[in-house]
């Protein structure tokens, strides 16, 4: 859930390049996927199955796992919330970046299932100043945060995280997606502050976990982008929560759409196809 929800791009190529030579091809996938309801489709659609030994019994986190064509996938959840006993989902940066880095830990202990590529998907708010529209698909070509003031000399690049995703566009053009920044934020709404910060950040969308996500990835130096389709206009003159609400049927069936064709996509292809 994305809107409840870098460094150049040679650098970053060239270091993803050089760490995964000996995997020329996407064998080993995940995908980080902030709600059940949003990996449901995916997951049975690819007849994926719960691996509960995955993750510890002590965290809430939940991974999928099997195969298409010639990749091992595997698809993270949040899971629900037990701290507060609410039991909604877990949305927000420390559940993604935690689930996310555990992910990778486990998966990149071994040769045989170490990640070759990461992708984020949910949904998100978008900008109409940027060409957002509900419903629209959008790929990430780079994340930030737009809600990590710190105004101490040498910490605003590292409050503002920005990180460049695997350029994707060639995918983009497959699947009729839009590319852009996408700016993460822990609230669904945004202040002044927010927008000013939004701007700065040149976002096309806005989310709730994958600058997170994409600081968990550069740990462990894997590749990662974002699939985000847009539920609600962030500069628009609506309440974001009820735009949501309203138009959440339409971004998931978006969603849902094109999540099965990015993972035929990318499977057997090499991050220089995408």
């Amino acid at each position: 859930m994305a809107c409840f929800s870098f460094i150049t791009y040679a650098s970053i190529y060239e270091r993803h390049s050089h760490i995964h030579a000996l995997a020329s091809h996407h064998h080993s996938v995940v995908v980080a996927i902030a709600m059940e309801a949003e990996a449901a489709p995916l997951i049975q659609h690819l007849s994926l199955k719960l691996n509960p030994q995955f993750f510890s019994p002590k965290s809430p986190f939940l991974a999928y796992q099997g195969t298409h064509e010639s990749c091992n996938l595997t698809v993270i959840t949040n899971g629900k919330d037990a701290v507060h006993g609410t039991g909604v989902d877990n949305v927000g940066t420390i559940p993604a970046a935690l689930a996310t880095y555990l992910a990778l830990e486990k998966l990149d202990a071994q040769e045989e299932t170490k990640v070759d590529l990461l992708i984020n998907a949910g949904t998100c708010g978008g900008f109409k100043a940027m060409g957002a529209e509900i419903g629209d698909v959008f790929l990430t070509t780079a994340v930030a945060n737009h809600d990590r003031r710190i105004p101490i000399p040498g910490f605003t690049g590292y409050g503002i995280g920005k990180v460049n995703s695997t350029s994707v566009e060639k995918l983009a053009g497959e699947i009729n997606a839009k590319l852009g920044v996408c700016t993460t934020g822990n609230s669904l709404d945004a202040h002044d502050v927010d927008h000013l910060h939004m701007g700065e950040n040149e976002a096309s969308v806005k989310d709730m976990e994958i600058a997170a996500i994409a600081w968990s990835c550069e740990l462990h130096q894997t590749p990662h982008f974002g699939l985000k389709v847009v539920t609600d206009i962030v500069d628009g003159d609506r309440a974001t929560q009820e735009e949501f609400m309203e138009n959440l049927g339409t971004a998931a069936k978006s969603l849902q759409e094109a999540l099965p064709k990015v993972i035929e996509y990318i499977c057997g292809r090499s991050h220089d196809e995408l």
